[in-house]
């Protein structure tokens, strides 16, 4: 194997005078075979296999294309960002984002974006939440606006302003964007600064929200769940919603792998715990509506807002009581009903876990119920819940 170094040349040069040197040695009209490695900065580059030097040389140099990776101006860069987003422009829609490392809003999806030297990125040191859009309405806003708050003190993350001045933000984001169905996400980092492992050398933490156009899904048949066999997170990190979701991910992508919706967590003493990103709860023989205590899982919203809700359920006669405990199992197996919660799915009917078949393997009359509830509550529930944008 032959090899050459070269710092000061082009690789299409360095290449010419490599192999007119190599044929002036070996002037045969058929060489033995070889490999040649060539360097660019004491870095391979490629490698080749050369058979015919004396004849051929010059069609190889012709045949082999080398393309330098091109510098390119900051306008050089928002242009090709914008054909990058032209390929999968009908994925999802983001009408509009907040930074406050640029201290505004764009509208430009070549835009949104946020520097790699943000400790979110390389360190994973940052907190999220989300709250839906419905007919112009953020639901939940201050719920999850509360949720936020308490994650980031949790992952000591300082605030870059205070409460009521990122909420503004919030509502005025959603504002821009004229989305009137959809959803709001945003992040608390503990900002950008440099590649080291302790935030102490950031200036100041980032608040970052995206605006996340889509109509509602209106598929609420009945799925298949598996117990997921990705460890759960520990309580510290599964009760603050930070944006570690590896294991997360792992445990949809199982689930999606064993030809299932979700999949289930089991906390570190069997109790069933949650979803990927959402909660669960059963309807037992006995009509109760119960649902895993939060001490060990993400408080879901959600969750919290169908509970206050099915007290509804509760004076019509429909369920007899609801209860918030530790549920085995082999309690939540044999259990009339079984559903997933979440901003994802609002109420989901599950009707089969791993083997076993939940009730009578149909979508249950409380989950129907709570659905209604839910989406009632979505588009016409009081101010406390839904808070108008002002397009």
């Amino acid at each position: 194997m032959a090899s050459l170094r070269s710092s000061s040349q082009p690789i299409s040069q360095t290449l010419q005078i490599y192999l007119k040197s190599f044929d002036q040695q070996h002037d045969s009209l058929l060489s033995p075979t070889r490999n040649v490695s060539f360097y660019r900065h004491g870095i391979p580059s490629f490698r080749c296999t050369v058979v015919r030097i004396s004849n051929q040389a010059q069609a190889l140099i012709d045949s082999i294309q080398v393309s330098e990776v091109p510098v390119l101006s900051c306008e050089e860069v928002i242009k090709r960002l914008r054909l990058s987003r032209e390929r999968y422009k009908d994925k999802q829609e983001f009408p509009a984002m907040y930074s406050s490392v640029f201290g505004g809003i764009t509208t430009d999806p070549a835009a949104m974006v946020i520097p790699m030297d943000d400790h979110m990125v390389h360190r994973g040191h940052g907190v999220f939440d989300t709250a839906l859009i419905m007919d112009g309405h953020l639901y939940e806003l201050d719920e999850h606006l509360d949720r936020f708050l308490r994650s980031a003190s949790v992952a000591k993350i300082n605030l870059p302003f205070d409460r009521e001045r990122m909420r503004n933000i919030l509502i005025q984001t959603v504002s821009t964007s004229k989305c009137r169905e959809g959803c709001l996400r945003y992040w608390l980092s503990s900002g950008p600064g440099d590649f080291l492992l302790s935030p102490s050398g950031c200036s100041q933490s980032a608040l970052y929200a995206i605006v996340i156009k889509y109509l509602y899904s209106s598929d609420y048949s009945g799925i298949k769940v598996v117990t997921s066999s990705i460890p759960i997170k520990p309580p510290m990190f599964a009760t603050m919603k930070s944006i570690n979701y590896l294991p997360n991910v792992l445990c949809q992508m199982e689930a999606e792998e064993r030809g299932c919706f979700a999949s289930i967590w089991l906390d570190s003493d069997g109790f069933v715990a949650e979803g990927p990103n959402m909660n669960v709860a059963f309807v037992t023989k006995e009509k109760e509506l119960l649902m895993p205590k939060f001490d060990k899982i993400l408080s879901g919203c959600t969750a919290k807002r169908v509970l206050a809700l099915s007290e509804e359920l509760v004076k019509k006669g429909e369920i007899k009581g609801v209860c918030v405990r530790d549920v085995t199992v082999e309690e939540g197996k044999r259990a009339d009903e079984m559903m997933l919660l979440g901003g994802g799915v609002l109420v989901r009917p599950v009707i089969q876990w791993d083997d076993q078949v939940i009730g009578n393997g149909k979508e249950g009359p409380v989950a129907q119920a709570l659905l209604n509830l839910i989406l009632e509550d979505m588009k016409s529930g009081p101010p406390t819940v839904r808070v108008p944008v002002p397009y």
